[in-house]
């Protein structure tokens, strides 16, 4: 089955080189918008989106999340904060006294600030903007806390950096993705064999030379999951978590 909708999502790809064309003010207003329109639980829009203009604090940025100086040069930034803050403060504005936000309330919150981010990076795909996800945003917990002015309760879920595409980047192709049935379970979860997902991983990396499960794990296992910044993201998540003990 195929649509217009369909053929972008499986089009789409990350963007990190951008041309020098800017992101006009109303495709900005565009893509926040789609933003604002997406699912969100009880529509409370438990989030935040920061507009990153000033060319310092992209330097910074781009700084803090792991050394990546292409944040810098987007031409639209914007850091998706899950906020838990909003709602307690009215309620108290109403004369309430409502309890702590707790962990239930910041697991819903970073739902809705990605939903809401995933709608800015198909509203931008429509308009021939690409984008890239910065998960990096969530390292360094106290030096991103001072540089964005983050109070308690209030976390970064991801960061969206805009642009348009290079030639280059339009013409490089898009990694694969696991089939569906390295992904879709019926009913109730199931671990893969070791068998299937030695094959899960084979397929996937077809299109990959000389694709050697083993040799592909380990290095993704120490360029990844076992390096540095992997490490600092999780000990910058313990100390937002710590606000809803």
């Amino acid at each position: 089955m195929e649509n217009e909708i369909l053929r972008a999502l499986h089009a789409r790809k990350s963007v990190r080189v951008f041309t020098d064309q800017p992101v006009t003010a109303e495709e900005r207003e565009a893509i926040l918008q789609a933003a604002f329109q997406a699912p969100t639980a009880g529509n409370q829009q438990m989030y935040t989106i920061l507009d990153i203009t000033d060319p310092a604090l992209k330097e910074r940025m781009a700084d803090l999340c792991d050394h990546q100086p292409f944040i810098a040069k987007a031409k639209l930034c914007l850091v998706f904060l899950a906020d838990c803050r909003r709602w307690p403060r009215a309620y108290r504005a109403a004369g309430m006294e409502p309890r702590d936000p707790g962990p239930g309330d910041l697991l819903l919150a970073l739902a809705d600030t990605c939903i809401a981010a995933q709608n800015a990076v198909t509203a931008a795909e429509s308009l021939g903007i690409g984008s890239c996800y910065i998960g990096d945003v969530l390292e360094n917990a106290e030096a991103m806390r001072e540089t964005l002015h983050l109070p308690a309760h209030v976390v970064p879920a991801c960061m969206l950096v805009f642009g348009r595409p290079t030639s280059q980047q339009q013409e490089r192709v898009k990694p694969a993705r696991f089939r569906e049935e390295a992904v879709v379970c019926e009913n109730v979860y199931r671990d893969r064999t070791e068998e299937e997902l030695r094959e899960d991983f084979t397929l996937r990396g077809a299109n990959v030379p000389e694709f050697q499960f083993d040799r592909y794990i380990q290095a993704f296992c120490k360029r990844k999951y076992e390096s540095d910044f992997s490490r600092e993201m999780s000990r910058s998540a313990g100390v937002y978590l710590k606000d809803f003990e």
